[in-house]
């Protein structure tokens, strides 16, 4: 039995998509496009416009292949470009507010009910104002914390976890709904 070193190979097809070579740059965007396109999806609602953007955030990780220190994962550092093209994308089409609001209260949610499933709660985390969603997103979803968010959104620590509680605060309120609704009592 063969035994393949995966960040070998990995290292191997990078070095390969850095010198333009089409069919390495087609292995990797076969790898991890279907991923890229979800991350994508998770800030903007529409698919079509969500798939346009995740094109134009890989054209970047190609441009920008060179720059790849080989440092920590190769998805992860993906999945940034991805998260800040998207971030991009909407700061453009002006669809993103964030009131600034210093008010925020901190809640335990870290479960959503496994009654639901994962396309009911996209449809509920769709449903946020993009503000929340956003915060939302690179909080709950992609582990930033606030004081990275802030300087990634050019917003207040502070704005940063109000928007975050809102969001909860929306979400819970929706889930509670959905349970009556689910159960028959509404």
């Amino acid at each position: 039995m063969k035994i393949i070193h995966l960040h070998q190979e990995e290292t191997k097809i990078i070095k390969l998509a850095v010198e333009n070579n089409r069919q390495a740059q087609q292995q990797i965007y076969s790898k991890f496009s279907s991923k890229m396109l979800s991350v994508c999806r998770q800030y903007i609602k529409d698919i079509q416009l969500a798939e346009d953007v995740m094109i134009t955030a890989f054209m970047k990780v190609f441009t920008n292949l060179k720059n790849f220190e080989h440092k920590g994962s190769f998805e992860g550092w993906i999945r940034r470009i991805m998260v800040n093209e998207c971030i991009s994308y909407l700061r453009v089409q002006k669809k993103v507010k964030f009131a600034e609001d210093e008010f925020f209260v901190e809640e335990s949610f870290n479960e959503i009910d496994s009654q639901f499933t994962v396309d009911q709660i996209q449809f509920l985390i769709d449903a946020l104002p993009d503000g929340y969603k956003m915060i939302f997103n690179l909080y709950a979803i992609e582990g930033y914390k606030h004081n990275e968010i802030a300087k990634m959104l050019g917003i207040n620590e502070g704005t940063s976890k109000s928007q975050l509680s809102h969001a909860r605060k929306m979400l819970q309120t929706q889930i509670t709904i959905l349970k009556k609704q689910d159960n028959g009592t509404e």
